[in-house]
């Protein structure tokens, strides 16, 4: 298994969605970067469920930090996150044992780990994970946006239904740092949490496409080949429990064109490079060309849904059907923004690192 990503800076994640805590490690951050616990208590509240919208399971989420901050700043030393699993309902998976749940990790799982696996609320695959994630990725945003390079994600799309795509970035960005809902359009976002009472009324789920936009980022970042910034981005979205795509700029869509009508020409302005247009979203080359970085991620209908599904009896290997119970989200699409914010974060701080040395983040 391996639970740790990055290379300047990097991320360990521990536990289970049932076990008595879930954690991370943040190593390799620059000494003397402040920590503003009521930021990581406002980020964690934005990870949060929203009523009617959301799984019934109420964690508080207080984040406790063991190690790596001294008098409201970092150490240099591994600073460790860890947050306890109190509003635990582990019966609720005794009878599902050896029935794994469709397009749940329950079945892959237990192939890989022969049945030694927690299978308790999806155990260490379970969405719950993102919690440290967005506990560490608040210390690494406020370390960049000291260095003026701010991140923000809205709802791009949920079922039919789409938001504006950005437009004035800086505006949009310091908004969704605010809102409860991340949704640009007030009477689109109305319809979303429709459409997602609707799923839940009726037992179903519905998915979505988040839209993330980097500003301020220095352009020349990125280790091509394998470490592009594109490739490290890609990497950690894809490391989100639910994504099933990523795509940059224009995406799949960017085929479909000449390259005349999709090429980004570049001009001065006021004695700096810009683009005309920004098709590419911000990256060349998997190397950051100093205009805003824009990437899309989708995001899957949750797999927990409260209607008849067919699966197999692991223990007798004879088909089954199962009707799953507990406490689940019929749209994680909402709570999944701060999470795309706090990876995005947390990889821009290793690329940036990467860079211009380990102190950068702290000059």
């Amino acid at each position: 298994m391996k639970n740790s990503f990055g290379n300047s800076v990097s991320i360990t994640l521990f536990g289970e969605s049932h076990g008595a805590a879930i954690g991370a490690v943040l190593d390799g951050l620059a000494p003397g970067i402040p920590v503003d616990e009521g930021f990581i208590a406002a980020q964690m509240q934005k990870r949060k469920g929203l009523a009617e919208l959301s799984t019934k399971r109420r964690e508080k989420d207080e984040v406790k930090i063991l190690s790596g901050v001294f008098n409201g700043k970092t150490t240099g030393t591994p600073i460790t996150f860890l947050i306890e699993n109190n509003d635990k309902k582990s019966n609720d998976y005794s009878d599902l044992r050896y029935f794994p749940r469709p397009s749940h990790a329950d079945y892959s799982a237990h192939c890989k780990y022969h049945g030694f696996e927690d299978y308790r609320g999806g155990g260490h695959f379970s969405g719950r994970l993102t919690a440290p994630l967005v506990a560490a990725g608040a210390v690494a945003m406020q370390a960049l946006e000291r260095k003026g390079i701010f991140i923000g994600t809205h709802i791009f799309e949920c079922a039919t239904l789409r938001d504006n795509a950005f437009a004035d970035y800086q505006r949009e960005i310091a908004f969704l740092k605010q809102a409860e809902f991340p949704v640009l359009n007030n009477s689109v976002a109305q319809q979303i949490r429709q459409v997602i009472g609707k799923a839940a009324e009726v037992g179903d789920s519905v998915g979505g496409i988040l839209e993330t936009a980097v500003i301020g980022m220095p352009a020349g970042v990125g280790e091509p080949f394998f470490d592009s910034l594109e490739s490290a981005l890609a990497h950690a979205m894809f490391s989100i429990p639910a994504v099933k795509g990523v795509e940059f700029g224009m995406g799949f869509d960017i085929a479909k064109y000449l390259g005349s009508k999709v090429n980004d020409e570049w001009r001065m302005e006021e004695g700096k490079a810009v683009s005309v247009t920004n098709h590419n979203g911000g990256i060349n080359g998997g190397i950051s060309n100093g205009m805003p970085i824009i990437f899309k991620t989708a995001v899957k209908p949750t797999p927990s849904i409260f209607k008849d599904q067919r699966t197999i009896n692991l223990a007798t290997g004879e088909n089954a059907t199962i009707k799953i119970k507990g406490r689940h989200d019929p749209a994680i699409i909402h709570r999944a923004r701060v999470v795309a914010d706090s990876m995005t974060a947390l990889v821009l701080c290793d690329m940036l690192a990467l860079r211009f040395g380990t102190d950068y983040l702290a000059n």
